[in-house]
């Protein structure tokens, strides 16, 4: 926990202060800013190593922080906001963040969710896989987290590309929503499986029409797998 960053980005003081001094007293570094377009700035400067970030926020709101944090970064972001909304989880998980909590929220949950989360991001980052796997139209390279389709380079959230080179460096093999939440989420992940269906939905979008000699197929009532067709 020494010297790991975090960047608190919302517009309420007194949320600000209480994050901030409970996360000090737990041992982090903490920065907070208080509108969207300080939190992008202060998140390129200071180089956090997680991102707590409200949706409502001044000037750039959570979602246009998050895109912006993704275009340079993989590293985690925790949106935190007072709705709760089955649409705002499904937009902030497109977006590429790693979890979803809802105000109010008990500090401890919190905690959890932000060392599990940084337990993940920390395991990737210290792992050396120079592996890139290759099948028809598709190379998949987890170490720089790059995707290409058909020899060009796509655009894709790190929690995607984890997902999508766990299931083809296991191909022809079916996993569960659950199964798939704790190989690529970790086993301590506090979500649903509703994360799982989400990213595979969007997976899918991004790999149409690519290849007729593989597929990501849902095996109905069991989960997915990257299936290699003969």
């Amino acid at each position: 926990m020494m010297d790991t960053k975090i960047l608190i980005v919302d517009d309420d003081p007194t949320i600000c202060d209480v994050l901030k001094i409970y996360f000090e007293n737990e041992g982090y570094e903490v920065k907070v800013a208080n509108d969207g377009a300080e939190g992008v700035n202060f998140f390129k400067m200071y180089e956090p190593d997680l991102v707590l970030l409200d949706i409502m926020l001044p000037k750039k709101d959570g979602w246009q922080v998050c895109r912006e944090i993704r275009e340079v970064s993989s590293k985690p972001v925790i949106m935190i906001t007072a709705k709760g909304e089955v649409f705002d989880k499904v937009l902030g998980l497109e977006l590429g963040a790693d979890d979803f909590v809802v105000k109010p929220f008990d500090m401890k949950e919190l905690s959890a969710r932000v060392k599990a989360v940084l337990r993940r991001s920390q395991s990737h980052s210290s792992h050396d896989d120079n592996e890139v796997i290759k099948f028809d139209n598709i190379e998949i390279s987890l170490q720089k987290y790059e995707l290409k389709l058909c020899g060009k380079s796509v655009d894709i959230p790190p929690k995607e590309i984890e997902l999508l080179y766990f299931l083809a460096s296991n191909y022809n093999r079916v996993f569960t929503r659950d199964q798939l939440l704790d190989k690529v989420w970790g086993f301590d992940y506090l979500g649903d499986s509703r994360t799982v269906d989400v990213h595979v939905k969007r997976l899918r979008e991004k790999l149409e029409g690519v290849s007729d000699k593989w597929l990501l197929k849902t095996v109905w009532g069991v989960g997915y797998k990257f299936e290699l067709l003969s």
